[in-house]
């Protein structure tokens, strides 16, 4: 019995394919170097919360999970305002309920390196101080439908209370013209040459 020959895709589709995953990696790569400059980081968290005008770019702290070494796991962006929040930060062009997943991931590594820089101990009687997360998806892709928040529960239990839970706020544009929705427009606006550099 003769074995089954694997069609090849046509040359065009599979140029959509590279012409789609060179962007892809030009709009990650954009956004995890411009949040690694303090200065666009303080702007995005006072995108994220306005009503704090008094926090300093000083209290930022870089928390992002860079696993260069293993096949571990890695985020975009992670930064905790001294010790009362964490904001865990993803972009997405590609609509998936799977980053449900990984910020639970996220959270636990985020929340296991803290305590450890804390040198806290959790097997104590004292109970630890722990950090308030909040884990946002700017979306930069087509949909039609736009929910605001993405629920953990909701989406793999049907609404069911189970023991885990964890909520992604969902950002489709900044306000007016903050880095939100700067960088939203600009990842629309890729030039072709960065995408044959990519």
């Amino acid at each position: 019995m003769q074995g089954k020959t694997v069609q090849e895709e046509p040359k065009e589709k599979t140029a959509e394919k590279k012409e789609a995953f060179a962007k892809y990696t030009v709009k990650d790569s954009v956004f995890t170097t411009l949040f690694r400059d303090k200065k666009y980081l303080i702007q995005l968290y006072r995108a994220l919360h306005p009503e704090d005008t008094e926090t300093t770019k000083d209290a930022l702290k870089d928390i992002t999970i860079r696993n260069v070494l293993t096949n571990g796991i890695f985020n975009d962006l992670g930064f905790r305002v001294g010790d009362k929040i964490m904001f865990l930060v993803e972009q997405q062009s590609a609509w998936t309920m799977n980053i449900i997943i990984r910020a639970l991931m996220y959270l636990v590594q985020t929340y296991h390196d803290y305590f450890g820089e804390q040198g806290a101990d959790l097997y104590g009687s004292k109970k630890v101080h722990v950090p308030e997360a909040e884990v946002y998806m700017i979306y930069t892709g087509e949909r039609v439908s736009r929910p605001e928040t993405i629920s953990f529960s909701e989406e793999f239990f049907g609404g069911k209370k189970c023991a885990i839970e964890v909520k992604v706020k969902v950002i489709y544009g900044g306000k007016g013209n903050d880095i939100i929705s700067q960088y939203v427009a600009a990842v629309f606006h890729i030039p072709l040459n960065c995408l044959k550099h990519a």
